[in-house]
């Protein structure tokens, strides 16, 4: 078991961070995963290969893009290589007050070099469905094209390096 330097850990979960969570660039993000590496959801089932990574995360991003992530708390377990994070998969509600959140919780291993080769997604099912429908219903009564827009109003209250742009649209200036 290789022991890594918790400043290069950290080094890579913020790219990592800032890649996907911020910059919504999959393709780079995907880039940041060995060619061997393991992904497994717990809802969508085990990838295999950056590129099965890739193939997965593009289009269920693109389905939902209205739904972004904010930042919660991460620790580092140096021994091991591993970064553990908790986040909140968010919606913003259409009024402009508040938003539709459902927990999750990820496990990285770190492979060396700023890759990761395995990572395991876990998130609360039945609270996504609570906030699938709270968001849906919000949208019907306030603004039916809401999830258009791909707001990003609330990030949350994580350090800078966690936080992006207001809306989906202008995010490459939050990279």
């Amino acid at each position: 078991m290789a022991t890594f330097d918790r400043d290069e850990l950290e080094s890579a979960f913020r790219t990592y961070w800032r890649t996907g969570a911020v910059g919504e660039d999959w393709d780079a993000w995907a880039n940041l995963f060995t060619e061997d590496c393991t992904y497994f959801e717990h809802y969508y089932g085990s990838m295999q290969g950056r590129e099965a990574v890739r193939a997965w995360i593009k289009p269920v991003m693109e389905r939902y893009r209205e739904i972004y992530t904010a930042y919660e708390w991460h620790t580092i377990d140096v021994d091991r290589g591993r970064v553990i994070f908790y986040m909140q998969n968010r919606r913003d509600d259409p009024s402009g007050q508040g938003t539709h959140d459902f927990p999750g919780v990820s496990l990285l291993e770190y492979a060396g070099n700023g890759k990761w080769k395995r990572e395991e997604d876990f998130w609360a099912w039945k609270q996504r469905e609570v906030a699938m429908k709270s968001y849906e219903d919000a949208c019907r009564r306030i603004d039916p094209g809401h999830a258009k827009k791909k707001t990003r109003w609330h990030w949350g209250n994580g350090p800078e390096w966690t936080q992006g742009a207001r809306s989906f649209a202008e995010r490459g200036n939050s990279r």
